[in-house]
């Protein structure tokens, strides 16, 4: 039985953002409901992956349900800027979108990343409800937010560190 299981029904409002110098940033994934917050650590990689999954899922919502509006993606940026409190409940370990017609809603659902010697059965879970608006929105705020990092090496796809960056893809092996 998960240690504690989190339902944010509707979100009143949803984000993501990075604190921290590039190379040592952390990325939050950060939901209210009225005077309610949730903050889960996530990892870099798991936002882009998330970004890229939301404009996926939602063309795939678009194409079964024609009759939709389409989702804006429009925001204010100092709306996006994550919020104080910054008390993470859980580091995630997996994310994953689903959709639930009848209420025209996207569910966010994230589950604890956790070591070898728990059980898998006790990992915490959050589920984010969203319009598919707010997660379009979400989606594109966290492009921006990934991509103000360190710049991406083009030969290895790896990020490129100010000292100086050693490329495996030019001599072929990593150290």
């Amino acid at each position: 039985m998960p240690r504690f299981e989190i339902d944010v029904d509707p979100c009143d409002h949803i984000t993501v953002d990075a604190i921290g110098k590039p190379g040592q940033r952390v990325f939050y994934l950060q939901a209210y409901q009225d005077a309610r917050t949730i903050t889960i650590i996530i990892e870099k990689a798991q936002l882009l992956s998330l970004a890229i999954g939301i404009e996926q899922f939602l063309a795939q919502i678009t194409q079964q349900y024609p009759q939709l509006d389409e989702a804006s993606g429009d925001y204010v940026e100092h709306v996006m800027r994550i919020s104080p409190p910054v008390d993470p409940l859980f580091r995630a370990g997996e994310i994953g979108l689903g959709y639930d017609k009848d209420r025209d809603r996207v569910v966010i659902f994230t589950k604890e990343l956790l070591t070898e010697e728990d059980d898998p059965e006790s990992a915490a879970q959050a589920r984010f409800w969203t319009s598919r608006s707010q997660l379009r929105a979400l989606a594109r705020w966290g492009q921006d937010v990934s991509s103000r990092g360190r710049p991406i090496c083009p030969q290895c796809s790896q990020p490129m560190e100010p000292e100086g960056h050693f490329c495996p893809k030019k001599n072929g092996h990593v150290h």
